[in-house]
């Protein structure tokens, strides 16, 4: 395979100045918090030199009483760089057309999935982070992306391919990669650690000085970095300037959560892990260009609001929580479990918002789950989920068994019925879940196949042996662009319903991802809550019914300010006679505002 290469950035031995004093206390800091036995002074040296080659120096941006980040207008695609697929083109000149004749000025950001050469997991066994995989494009396709959307990459920092440059150089025993891997003995007590995965947690590896065993937390084709070697932190800090020069925007941190290991403990979530995305954050206040970071965390809901920190880790965190009670919510036809969690969580601090989705590229994690739904409620989605056509991906618990880790399930079918069974309101159900992200706080992401209303791809998982390709369908583009110009197709009602409904949503200062957000009580059926922007001088009530049926309630339930003139953004519906009731289609949304 031909790899186009560009030149990693030199390791220049001088330190920039001037260094602002914030930022050279703060390093200092946390660089003797997370490597208390380094050199001190070298060790803040390298990592000024590492994030800032050459002549350039930090500049912190300056503060405002709210982040500038984002607003109302902002939402994602989420991606791979080959979705879309003819045969002729490259794939990402290909995405770039999608993306610029389809969704421009619609969504404003694209998280393409990991775009560079690999060997397993669809992208995240990396072989060179300085390469694009030429199976894609090349470097100016990428960067031709990032002029017209604000880019989202991911920094994949917890592990690389095993038969990547940094692995081979482990093997032969070259300095610094020989100390790159965590290293473990099959003696050690490992029963602590928690799992993602059902496979052997180590692999045996014959080296150049004899045989190890290398951590492999995802798979053994994905061999786990060892951080606790300084050098290992000072190549990602190189990395992922690198990938700045690039047009990357907002940075993905993926499995960040496994980073940091200590034999003996549960090596998920330590201390140094969070001083690590600490570290990161500091350095992103003073790029000069506006760089947000986004946590992926699939662990339960307490532990992924930790990533937060405060106000000093991500400025977004995903809230992972929110697919599994979804797809619970609209399958009982019941808000109760979603009503209590959406009570529960924190308004985002300042700086900080959400990433609201509700598919992704690797299915629908239950761990989120665990704590806000019962087990028989879990269950009860995963029986149904398995009826739809669904499949599911297991981990190892620290008894010895294994426990569903993720459903993986096309999102339009896991919502072609309900508990009951397949119905009729398969398009309507489905454009629910999509509008109840569109409207709680924080940022919503779309990934593609949910965009365009794709099924499960059975023939993917088949060819591939995998579970995960079941939502990760190539189209061939010629085809798709003919389903999406056919009005009556599946595809082309929802992405213009969706794509029509996110440009009505990008012009409402109270969808603005840190505007006031309270949950309504309106009953199990339906699921609601209130938005007001910041300054407010726009309130909306979205209200949305989770069931099959038509459903009524009273206008003075709302609490409506009588004398203003209110209406439904969806449907342009005026609502008036606030002592009548209002009415629900299954299935139907509203954004009532003034």
């Amino acid at each position: 395979m031909e790899i186009f290469y560009a030149d990693p950035p030199e390791k220049p031995a001088t330190l920039p100045k001037p260094i602002p004093r914030r930022l050279r206390d703060g390093l200092q800091m946390l660089l003797q918090s997370i490597y208390p036995d380094s050199d001190q002074p070298a060790l803040l040296e390298q990592t000024i030199a590492a994030f800032w080659p050459g002549n350039e120096h930090p500049k912190r941006r300056g503060r405002v009483p709210a982040n500038t980040l984002w607003s109302e207008r902002d939402s994602y695609v989420i991606t791979y760089g080959n979705s879309f697929v003819n045969g002729e083109h490259k794939p990402l000149d290909l995405l770039f057309d999608f993306l610029d004749t389809r969704l421009k000025g619609t969504a404003t950001g694209v998280h393409i999935l990991p775009y560079f050469p690999y060997t397993s997991d669809d992208g995240f066994a990396i072989t060179d982070y300085y390469a694009v995989d030429s199976g894609l494009g090349a470097w100016e396709d990428i960067g031709r992306i990032a002029e017209n959307f604000r880019l989202m990459s991911d920094l994949v920092i917890n592990h690389c391919s095993s038969q990547s440059t940094f692995f081979n150089e482990y093997l032969l025993g070259h300095t610094p990669y020989d100390r790159f891997f965590f290293e473990a003995s099959p003696d050690d007590d490992l029963s602590m650690v928690v799992r993602p995965r059902a496979h052997p947690l180590l692999r045996e590896v014959e080296t150049a000085t004899g045989t190890r065993h290398v951590w492999c937390t995802f798979s053994h084709d994905q061999v786990d970095f060892d951080f606790s070697n300084p050098e290992v932190m000072l190549e990602f800090l190189r990395i992922l300037r690198f990938h700045i020069s690039k047009g990357v925007r907002t940075l993905r941190l993926d499995a960040i959560a496994f980073l940091w290991k200590e034999v003996g403990s549960p090596s998920i979530h330590l201390r140094q892990t969070h001083e690590i995305v600490r570290l990161i954050r500091l350095l992103a206040d003073y790029t000069a260009e506006p760089l947000a970071l986004l946590t992926e965390t699939n662990v339960p809901n307490a532990e992924n609001l930790s990533y937060f920190g405060n106000r000093n880790e991500a400025h977004m965190v995903y809230n992972f929580s929110l697919p599994p009670l979804l797809l619970h919510a609209l399958l009982h036809g019941t808000s109760k479990h979603l009503n209590a969690w959406q009570m529960s969580m924190p308004p985002a601090q300042l700086g900080c918002t959400y990433f609201n989705f509700t598919a992704s590229h690797d299915g629908i994690g239950m761990r989120p789950a665990e704590g806000l739904l019962s087990e028989e409620d879990i269950q009860r989605v995963i029986d149904t989920a398995e009826k739809f056509g669904g499949r599911l991906s297991m981990r190892k618990m620290p008894d010895g068994s294994t426990r569903t880790y993720e459903i993986n399930i096309a999102l339009f079918d896991a919502l072609k019925g309900t508990i009951e069974g397949e119905d009729e309101w398969n398009i309507e159900r489905f454009l629910c879940s999509q509008i109840i992200a569109m409207g709680l706080e924080g940022i919503p992401g779309f990934y593609i196949h949910s965009l365009l209303a794709t099924g499960n791809d059975h023939d993917g998982v088949e060819k591939s042996g995998h579970n995960r390709a079941i939502n990760r369908h190539r189209w061939h583009y010629p085809d798709l662009l003919t389903q999406l110009d056919d009005p009556g197709s599946r595809h082309a009602r929802v992405f213009n319903a969706l794509t029509s409904i996110l440009q009505t949503r990008s012009k409402q200062a109270a969808f603005h991802p840190n505007a006031t957000q309270f949950t309504l009580q309106l009953g199990e059926q339906l699921f609601g809550f209130w938005r007001q922007s910041i300054d407010r001088s726009q309130s909306i009530f979205a209200i949305h019914n989770l069931t099959g049926e038509t459903i009524s309630i009273p206008l003075m339930s709302l609490n409506l300010i009588d004398g203003d003139t209110w209406s439904d953004l969806i449907s342009g519906e005026h609502i008036g006679g606030f002592g009548g009731d209002l009415e629900f289609a299954p299935y139907q949304c509203r954004w009532i505002t003034n």
